[in-house]
């Protein structure tokens, strides 16, 4: 564990339309009264201090019914993304939350199949900057490529019309940085940083490789090596998976 603090934040603005269920996917039941909450709460909360969490509006008060008990007691707490930005503006509309922390360990709210070694591996090898499990993918859907001297060159979306490659190397959802000078990074990438081709958002991907590759931030990758861990709650299907993958876990 290092040993500066750590908070987690998990974006979980999100509609869940896909998967047509209405309501957000951090609240869907992926067990017996377990919800993909109680999965991401139940992983992250030995690894760090605080948990802070982005809903919507729309979002926000169940949450808060669901997660009540965590809430009161201090170790929980809930922002809302008024408008659906991307997880860039969802990250960062909540710095207040996470700012005095020495790192934020950022995980994506339908993150179900994520499992406990990953998530303790990524923070125990956090020590400056970026730290990011990657697993090689037959399909990615997003692309990491990587420099020869360790620097992270680019990141390919297919939500964005990028072509990833076969083999090519994924996140799986969780990413670890540094919080100093973080905000002040952000702020300077969206004056430079193009909208997506397709979403027309300012992601929040690349601005992994403007840290690494412009800021010269160091990066530390995390080697995963189990492709499971890199799938999301997005369909029925995923949904299902996410089931089996609770019960692998547990």
């Amino acid at each position: 564990m290092p040993a500066e603090r750590v908070c987690a934040v998990i974006p979980a603005a999100g509609r869940g339309t896909r998967l047509g269920l209405g309501i957000p996917k951090i609240m869907v039941e992926i067990a017996d009264g377990v919800t993909v909450w109680h999965v991401l709460h139940q992983r992250l909360r030995p690894l760090v201090e605080h948990i802070h969490v982005v809903m919507s509006p729309e979002g926000e008060g169940p949450f808060r019914a669901l997660a009540a008990e965590q809430i009161a007691s201090g170790v929980v707490s809930v922002s809302v993304q008024e408008k659906p930005t991307g997880m860039g503006g969802a990250i960062f509309g909540a710095a207040p939350h996470w700012d005095a922390y020495g790192a934020i360990l950022v995980v994506w709210g339908d993150q179900a199949g994520l499992s406990p070694m990953t998530a303790g591996r990524v923070v125990e090898a956090h020590e400056k900057g970026l730290t990011i499990p990657l697993v090689p993918m037959p399909d990615p859907y997003v692309e990491y490529e990587l420099g020869d001297d360790g620097t992270l060159l680019r990141v390919r979306q297919s939500r964005e019309g990028d072509e990833c490659r076969p083999g090519g190397l994924s996140d799986v959802g969780v990413f670890c940085l540094s919080t100093e000078g973080l905000h002040e990074a952000w702020t300077r990438y969206l004056d430079e940083a193009a909208p997506g081709a397709r979403t027309g958002e300012v992601n929040f991907l690349p601005f992994l490789p403007c840290l690494s590759r412009e800021r010269n931030w160091p990066l530390t990758v995390v080697p995963v090596t189990d492709p499971d861990e890199a799938r999301g709650v997005n369909t029925a299907e995923d949904l299902a998976f996410a089931r089996r993958a609770y019960l692998r876990w547990t």
